[in-house]
């Protein structure tokens, strides 16, 4: 595909929207903008984006159109109104917007029932690394879709994963990466709060936490094989120390008044493991526990 006489819309103009746009425009691609408040559009006229006063009029602009807002419920408020979804037919839609994937299969499903050819995807990393080496983009839906498109989605910059073409699978990865992502920094805060309360500041704690960090990637990969093996190895760490760990946590915090609900919690979670008769195996077992509705 020749990307340099190729046409790329970008709906929503919000921080990421503007960084995308701006990557299309540095890639040398045509590229219209349009946003539901108009002003977001910031240098990207004079960098050389038509800006379109309608979405109807941007949709109508280009071959592609990349979605970049809050949610679905945002993405469908533009495109399923008429005559957007008119102009859209025959047309390609990459939506990165973040959703479950439910709302991915859904908004698929009304794609194909209006004639518009639809990949669903998501943005891995903040908006500076946009353009660059260090995007992470992941995509789902129709491989030779996405294979057609994507010399013009590697204008976005950094590495690109088609992963599969069930088009919920790139929304459910975003999903539990983002719950890692933000579990680990509710415990992080957690964790300053006590520290703070026994006089350390987040700046002593900070790089220590960044070493505990440096534990996990090797631990996700082998705790990764583990429960896909069904074996949940314990060698290292049995989930009955884990829960003594925890137990202090809870008592160290709420000593200083300070909400443990949360390892309270998960502390609740691996003695029902250890109470099934697992133990001595390691601590994700308790993922077994938590696909066990009602249990």
């Amino acid at each position: 595909m020749p990307t340099s006489h190729f046409s790329v819309t970008v709906l929503g103009l919000g921080p990421m929207g503007r960084a995308l746009a701006g990557a299309f425009l540095d890639a040398g691609l045509r590229t219209t903008v349009w946003n539901r408040t108009p002003g977001r559009e910031g240098d990207l006229a004079g960098r050389g984006a038509v800006v379109a006063g309608t979405a109807w009029e941007a949709v109508g602009a280009s071959e592609l159109t990349v979605v970049c807002v809050q949610d679905y419920d945002a993405a469908d408020a533009v495109l399923r109104q008429e005559p957007v979804a008119a102009a859209l037919k025959g047309r390609t839609v990459v939506n990165l917007c973040a959703d479950t994937p439910a709302r991915a299969r859904d908004t698929a499903d009304w794609a194909d029932r209006h004639g518009v050819r639809y990949l669903d995807g998501a943005i891995m990393t903040p908006t500076p690394t946009i353009g660059t080496p260090a995007a992470v983009f992941i995509h789902s839906g129709p491989e030779e879709l996405y294979r057609e498109i994507r010399p013009v989605l590697d204008a976005l910059g950094g590495t690109h994963t088609h992963l599969g073409e069930e088009i919920g699978r790139a929304a459910a990865h975003d999903i539990a990466l983002l719950d890692i992502f933000w579990t680990a920094m509710a415990g992080f805060a957690h964790a300053v709060a006590v520290a703070r309360a026994e006089g350390i500041t987040a700046r002593e704690l900070a790089p220590f936490a960044q070493g505990i960090a440096t534990i996990l990637p090797p631990l996700f990969e082998e705790f990764a094989a583990d429960t896909d093996d069904g074996t949940y190895s314990g060698e290292l760490n049995p989930i009955t120390s884990a829960v003594s760990s925890m137990a202090h946590i809870v008592r160290a915090s709420e000593s200083h008044g300070i909400d443990a609900s949360v390892m309270r919690t998960i502390e609740g979670q691996a003695r029902r493991v250890v109470a099934r008769g697992h133990g001595t195996d390691g601590f994700l077992r308790v993922s077994e526990l938590l696909g066990r509705t009602g249990t």
